[in-house]
């Protein structure tokens, strides 16, 4: 295939990805918009999870048309701080599973108010008088203050979280309860609000979950903003930027992955200068603490050759183990990382191509791959920037891709040309950005299809034979040249 054929193929598959993941901002004409008071929430369950170093709040709630015509539109207010820190929604059918999809975006209608809104498109609009009950899960990143912000050394670590007790909704709310999940028992401060009926005080408190509610009907808007402070003695790990490059390898039969972190802890900060012997001391009898100590990467069944190093080279502390039911790399950084530090890395490994490629009837291939890795931690790990590329073989044309990755988080995706040696016209390269992901999200699939005609399979042997037939007749030709002075 000529270079320019190759070219007008990229540009081709590159409009066709554009469209299938589009960002899913949606534009409104108005400047000042305000969802129509069609929706009544009839009951309304908020269940906030700060048992990780992220929230995850699902909003359970049975919507009821109450207009005299059919909807189809749902809208959930943020603020925009919100929204910026806003990941991972999905909307489902609480009643039937199989039910969407429901399509959710950000409507962007005053860039200067406070309040955005997410629309949520229902799969199929609800007649006047009729419920449904929405189960609606996303998650905040950077969501926590250390309090107090600096500690020593070996002192317990808390954070508090800001919310309302009230669900954020754009419509009139009958019937409603937030519950608040920790992970620990020791909440030494959070906001008490009056109670209401047999209960005399909010929230109530069982072991590690906190109950604000139930509330009597609240007008849309309705808010009552409360604060909590609770023990989360574990790193609060935060990877800004992450690049996952994943190499597929038809000749070598091999599938290599290649990840490129930049983690912060994102806890409280040390109130005095690292002591190296009282962290020396405690090696011996491993207390709780917020540093972070280690960091483990379960990677597929079967990988291989797995390597890390940081930024001044391998000198760091790794395990890797690979057996027939489990691969696992541990790694462990130079220093442990305490709140405020930095701690850039790379890891990497090969897998068989047969475990994640398969060649179809009409002759293509699929590569089925998981979107996000990463470790996997019991406090959990956020990610706020995600880039994904996939090297393809080069002369990879027809390149399409589904992921089951929530398609409110994709911010762009397009097919760029990798040049890498021995090519000739460069490999194929899709290339995904993402943003606000959480390590609940691992393993979801990336499911990537692409022809790859014999004409591609044969040009690189053929480029690199004709090569050294080249390097042999010209050598060849020098050394029968005669360079001697002759009378």
């Amino acid at each position: 295939m000529k270079t320019s054929a190759v070219f007008s193929a990229a540009l081709s598959v590159l409009s066709l990805v554009s469209q299938s993941s589009a960002k899913s901002t949606i534009h409104a004409d108005t400047s000042l918009f305000k969802p129509p008071q069609v929706w009544k929430n009839a009951n309304l369950v908020h269940v906030i999870s700060a048992e990780k170093n992220y929230i995850k709040e699902n909003i359970n709630v049975v919507i009821e048309n109450i207009s005299k015509q059919e909807q189809d539109e749902y809208y959930l207010p943020f603020t925009a701080d919100q929204v910026e820190r806003l990941g991972g929604v999905e909307v489902k059918d609480r009643k039937d599973a199989k039910a969407g999809p429901f399509v959710a975006g950000v409507v962007e209608a005053d860039p200067n108010s406070d309040t955005q809104y997410l629309r949520i498109q229902l799969p199929a609009p609800l007649k006047a008088g009729a419920q449904q009950t929405l189960g609606i899960s996303y998650y905040f990143l950077k969501a926590y203050k250390p309090l107090p912000a600096t500690i020593n050394q070996d002192d317990v670590q808390f954070l508090s979280y800001s919310f309302s007790a009230y669900c954020p909704s754009a419509y009139t709310t009958s019937k409603q309860k937030t519950e608040v999940k920790f992970p620990s028992a020791t909440i030494p401060d959070y906001t008490k609000l009056p109670g209401s009926g047999d209960v005399k005080e909010f929230p109530q408190k069982q072991g590690t979950k906190l109950t604000y509610g139930p509330f009597d009907e609240k007008p849309a808007g309705a808010a009552e903003p409360v604060e909590v402070r609770f023990e989360f003695n574990k790193p609060v790990s935060h990877v800004t930027e992450l690049e996952r490059d994943i190499e597929v390898s038809h000749w070598g039969g091999n599938v290599a992955f290649e990840e490129r972190y930049t983690l912060i802890h994102r806890g409280a900060n040390l109130s005095t200068l690292f002591n190296r012997q009282k962290w020396t001391h405690t090696l011996y009898y491993s207390p709780a603490t917020s540093a972070l100590k280690e960091l483990k990467f379960p990677l597929r069944v079967g990988s291989a050759d797995a390597y890390y190093t940081d930024v001044i080279g391998n000198i760091s502390t790794s395990r890797f183990r690979s057996n027939k039911r489990e691969a696992v790399l541990e790694i462990k950084p130079r220093y442990p990382i305490f709140g405020g530090w930095k701690f850039p890395f790379t890891i990497g490994w090969n897998s068989d191509a047969k475990n994640f490629l398969r060649k179809t009837a009409s002759g293509g291939f699929v590569l089925n791959v998981p979107f996000l890795e990463g470790p996997k931690q019991p406090e959990g790990v956020e990610y706020e920037n995600v880039q994904v590329r996939v090297i393809l073989p080069e002369g990879a044309e027809n390149v399409k891709y589904t992921t089951t990755i929530p398609p409110s988080t994709i911010t762009s995706a397009e097919v760029q040309i990798h040049q890498t040696f021995l090519d000739t016209i460069g490999r194929t390269a899709l290339v995904i950005k993402a943003r606000n992901l959480v390590d609940d999200l691992r393993e979801r699939e990336l499911v990537v299809s692409y022809d790859y005609p014999l004409s591609a399979t044969l040009r690189k042997p053929l480029i690199v034979f004709g090569s050294m037939m080249t390097i042999f007749v010209s050598t060849w030709l020098l050394g029968n040249l005669n360079l001697k002075f002759t009378k």
